[in-house]
């Protein structure tokens, strides 16, 4: 039996500190970081060639759990408190396309849930989860997994899910992964790169605890680095859903992994949480760290809207 590759991160990169960090992406073209803060409602930047004390912070006009570029544009492409939106990395204002609570008997629940984690795939289309704002009420069984295509059509997904997080596709890209943090798992699906369409859901990872697996990233040779929120751990799981290697952290709830070239840069939340399990967590909760893996991330894809 293999040995797992352990790494060990004792200080933070960005010292914020924040409540609720998230949604971390590199910007290659730019050599640019950016994240959010979903609770505290901001979104930072950081340019990589000037280091942390180029860190930039804006004030979004809502909460915002996931960014991803739009190609041929400076805006992003967000998940927000009420559906999918355009956002203004300068100013911080929010152009919805979609509020996506607008079926029928939906109209309470936009206030009482608010979007998470997503990805863009292959084709352009920007899948993400929505789920309880715990702001509002305590998550249940009330999410749902949306897909927006290039030509702005909307999609429900999957429903219902609890905490849709991570998001991501196999190297072959027949194959999609998202965590529903709560149940301890990461599901895997059949993916039409073509249509879009999942099928054959079924259970890629399980904890086995009651640690929750939050974001994740995806390298080069196939694997996941799940975050797990109040483990104080990014584990590695290689393509057969074995467990590879672990990054231990210096505070309990970590939340989501990114790859900027070898390094993964991961976000963390704030923890509460005084004990004596591990007594430095409450100092390094809510800030922004990195550690050199050896192992390249899988490229991101841009949002691409239909000419």
């Amino acid at each position: 039996m293999s040995e797992i590759q352990r790494w060990t991160v004792n200080e933070p990169y960005l010292d914020i500190p924040g409540t609720l960090l998230e949604g971390p992406y590199h910007d290659a073209a730019n050599n640019e970081f950016r994240f959010v803060d979903i609770w505290d409602q901001k979104l930072y930047r950081v340019d990589l060639a000037k280091g942390p004390d180029s860190l930039r912070v804006i004030d979004t006009a809502a909460s915002v759990g996931v960014t991803a570029n739009i190609s041929g544009s400076n805006q992003l492409i967000v998940g927000a408190k009420y559906g999918f939106a355009r956002l203004n990395q300068s100013t911080g204002e929010l152009s919805y396309i979609h509020e996506v609570w607008g079926e029928e008997g939906e109209g309470e629940k936009a206030e009482r849930m608010r979007f998470n984690d997503g990805a863009v795939d292959s084709h352009g289309r920007f899948w993400a989860g929505a789920m309880n704002d715990p702001k509002i009420k305590n998550p249940e069984a009330e999410g749902v997994l949306f897909r927006l295509d290039p030509d702005l059509s909307l999609h429900r997904m999957l429903a219902p899910v609890t905490i849709p997080n991570g998001i991501g596709w196999n190297l072959t890209d027949d194959t999609m992964y998202l965590t529903d943090s709560p149940t301890g798992k990461i599901f895997a699906f059949d993916f039409d790169a073509t249509t879009g369409a999942i099928s054959n859901r079924r259970v890629h990872f399980d904890i086995g605890s009651s640690l929750e697996p939050d974001g994740f990233a995806m390298d080069v040779e196939g694997c996941i680095w799940s975050a797990v929120y109040g483990g104080g751990k990014v584990l590695r799981i290689d393509p057969a859903g074995k467990v590879i290697g672990q990054i231990d952290l210096p505070t309990r709830n970590v939340t989501c992994p990114t790859f900027v070239g070898t390094e993964l840069f991961i976000t963390t939340a704030k923890d509460d949480r005084d004990d004596d399990q591990l007594p430095q967590s409450v100092r390094y909760g809510g800030r922004l760290y990195r550690v050199d893996v050896g192992v390249l991330g899988k490229p991101k894809t841009e949002f691409r809207f239909q000419n």
